[in-house]
């Protein structure tokens, strides 16, 4: 179906700003800026904003800029609601989904004010990541079915391969887990002093590497069933797509490996993983079809 313009455009600023807040996340732990300011809301005991000569020095500006986006990226997801409303108010079901992005980016609002009241906890800042993924799913998700009917979800390929897509989703959440609790054992914990994953970087390295080879297995064989399969073989790109990021994304975490973490090659990697959600969840997505029924 044809999508009006100006909402396709609304929908893809507000993805792209939930993968710009977690790049911009990034940098602040990476420059071990997470407690640049030491407290939330405000940024010191006595200041929304930062003060002159504060103890954390640019540390400060760091924190405080990622802390900016926010109401940027609310902005963006308000915007969501009232271009649906706007360019699409026949689409209950559209309607129905609009206001997630905006309750997300609240609710991540509030775990990364947890995160600083509790100092950077690694399981908390864990948490505060894959929640910014489960963000960026919704956004992509909310971007593909607007360009969709609203008829019901029929698949096009046979159930078996569907349960393998599905697999490669779940072992993409494991992915996604073991790789925060890497960082969480690593030197980019957010802060010098900061509590730290009590769990041996070399093992856990390995074992999140082994996570992703499994994942693009499962990747492998869902585009191979999907390419043989009467009538689906459009669907099988997207999931080309997903094994072409997913194997850069593994020679970006070697290379981040045995160079000893270097910040960009860091940020580039965490990158990497908002691309690698978007493109599997364009790819499960591409495994179904809807019709317009308005």
């Amino acid at each position: 179906m044809t999508l009006n313009p100006w909402l396709r455009r609304a929908l893809v600023v507000n993805l792209v700003l939930e993968v710009l807040i977690v790049v911009t996340g990034g940098t602040v732990r990476l420059t071990g800026s997470g407690l640049g300011c030491p407290t939330w809301p405000r940024c010191t005991p006595a200041s929304m904003v930062p003060v002159a000569h504060q103890a954390q020095g640019f540390h400060t500006f760091i924190e405080f800029g990622n802390r900016m986006l926010t109401p940027v990226v609310s902005i963006a997801a308000l915007l969501v609601i009232v271009a649906i409303w706007r360019w699409a108010p026949q689409r209950r079901d559209l309607r129905r989904l609009a206001f997630l992005p905006l309750a997300g980016v609240l609710l991540q609002a509030v775990v990364g004010g947890i995160t600083v009241r509790v100092k950077l906890n690694p399981t908390v800042v864990s948490l505060h990541f894959l929640a910014s993924m489960v963000l960026i799913v919704l956004s992509a998700y909310l971007l593909r079915r607007a360009g969709e009917g609203d008829g019901p979800a029929r698949p096009i390929v046979r159930s078996e391969v569907g349960w393998v897509s599905w697999l490669a989703s779940v072992m993409l959440g494991v992915v996604l887990v073991l790789g925060t609790i890497v960082t969480g054992t690593g030197p980019h914990a957010g802060d010098i002093d900061v509590r730290r994953y009590p769990i041996d970087p070399r093992t856990i390295s390995w074992l999140h590497a082994d996570s992703v080879m499994l994942f693009i297995g499962l990747c492998a064989a869902t585009w191979l069933a999907v390419r043989l399969s009467p009538g689906a073989e459009s669907a099988s790109r997207p999931w080309l797509v997903v094994i072409a990021v997913a194997l850069a994304q593994g020679l970006i975490g070697f290379v981040q490996y045995f160079t000893g973490l270097p910040v960009a090659v860091v940020l580039a990697h965490m990158l990497g993983a908002c691309l690698l959600v978007i493109a599997t969840t364009f790819a499960m997505l591409s495994l179904r079809k809807r019709i317009l029924t308005l």
